[in-house]
């Protein structure tokens, strides 16, 4: 925790599902977070519901605003920058692609030329997702060096913000010549992430939770797609570490690194839900059979780079995972305070191994 007291972080995407949590960590940890976004994208939200927002620096603006972006990084003054910021959602890009390729896309061109025009930055990482790799339908997992694509717009959208960052590598923050501008740069692809405090749409555990709320039965679309499960804490605490190692350590770990489950914790959605309605009484579901835009039914991670090189392993098995999000979700129910009960899942989560 030491490395992190007063630490200045950016962070994108901060009022996000994943956003919430990391802000709240790195502020547990002593960092001296601002965050820049939209506002949060759901009501209910975990950002306001934890009132992360009194911890920390909040700007609210769009990424796609290079003027304010580079405004509120030039006063923030970051050390490490940690790129969040999207349009998440394989569905929602199908409705909406000129806004998912405008904010994944240019929104990354603009916080890499943002970082560009400081002389404080030394660590950036730019958050992708797993679904920017050419997938093939394969039960192999994809490592970092295999080629990338995207069948939907959302998922090539995040290809080519890992083309961007590649080619801004290259160009202005290239390893070779760390010493003329010390800025370390990184992508990080996680995968399927789950956890409390998540209200986003078109997504199989906030559906699940909603239809739990509501009393309502839950429909599923695809009941034999296979994705690499993980709790939220699990990528985040790879991000920290990732961070950390490019300021420490520059050009060694400036490349693309994958933060994924064991590959025994890849399983179907009917899996997923059938234990979930098993760890919550009263809870059903079906099969919802309509017709739905293509979504990849098979999609793994290898993390032997990260695992060997960062030092950094799952730590929760998917079990656990689930019962993280029905314990986070009962305590909602029960008005507890949600922001001591995500801190206790942090604590518990370091201690673990």
């Amino acid at each position: 925790m030491k490395y992190w007291r007063n630490r200045k972080v950016f962070i994108t995407g901060h009022t996000g599902f994943k956003g919430s949590w990391l802000s709240l960590w790195l502020n547990y940890l002593g960092a001296d977070v601002t965050g820049y976004a939209l506002e949060a994208p759901t009501n209910p939200s975990m950002f306001e519901i934890c009132d992360i927002g009194k911890s920390m620096n909040s700007v609210i603006a769009d990424i796609r605003d290079l003027g304010r972006l580079k405004a509120a990084l030039k006063k923030a003054k970051p050390e490490i920058v940690i790129h969040m910021a999207a349009q998440p959602l394989v569905r929602e890009s199908y409705r909406y692609p000129l806004e998912t390729y405008s904010t994944n896309v240019m929104g990354t061109v603009n916080i890499l030329e943002a970082v560009r025009s400081t002389d404080c930055v030394r660590s950036f990482i730019n958050v992708t997702t797993d679904k920017v790799y050419e997938n093939e339908e394969r039960q192999k997992g994809y490592a970092e060096d295999e080629p990338l694509g995207g069948y939907d717009p959302y998922s090539s959208s995040k290809a080519c913000s890992e083309i961007v960052t590649q080619a801004y590598r290259n160009s202005y923050f290239n390893p070779a010549k760390y010493k003329s501008h010390n800025v370390a740069v990184a992508t990080a692809r996680a995968g399927n992430v789950i956890g409390g405090g998540d209200w986003g749409g078109d997504r199989l555990v906030p559906d699940f939770v909603r239809a739990i709320i509501a009393k309502k039965e839950i429909k599923i679309r695809n009941p034999k797609a296979i994705r690499p499960w993980q709790y939220v804490l699990e990528p985040l605490a790879g991000y920290i570490l990732l961070a950390k190692k490019l300021y420490k350590y520059g050009p060694r770990f400036a490349s693309a690194w994958n933060f994924g489950p064991e590959r025994k914790e890849a399983k179907p959605v009917g899996y997923i839900v059938k234990v979930l309605c098993e760890k919550w009484e009263g809870s059903s579901y079906s099969i919802d059979a309509g017709v739905h835009p293509h979504e990849a039914r098979y999609l793994y991670l290898n993390i032997n780079k990260a695992r060997k090189l960062l030092g950094w392993k799952p730590k929760w098995p998917l079990d656990t995972a689930l019962d993280k999000v029905v314990e986070w979700t009962k305590e909602y129910e029960n008005g507890a305070d949600m922001k001591k009960v995500s801190l206790s899942q942090i604590k518990e989560y370091m201690k673990a191994k």
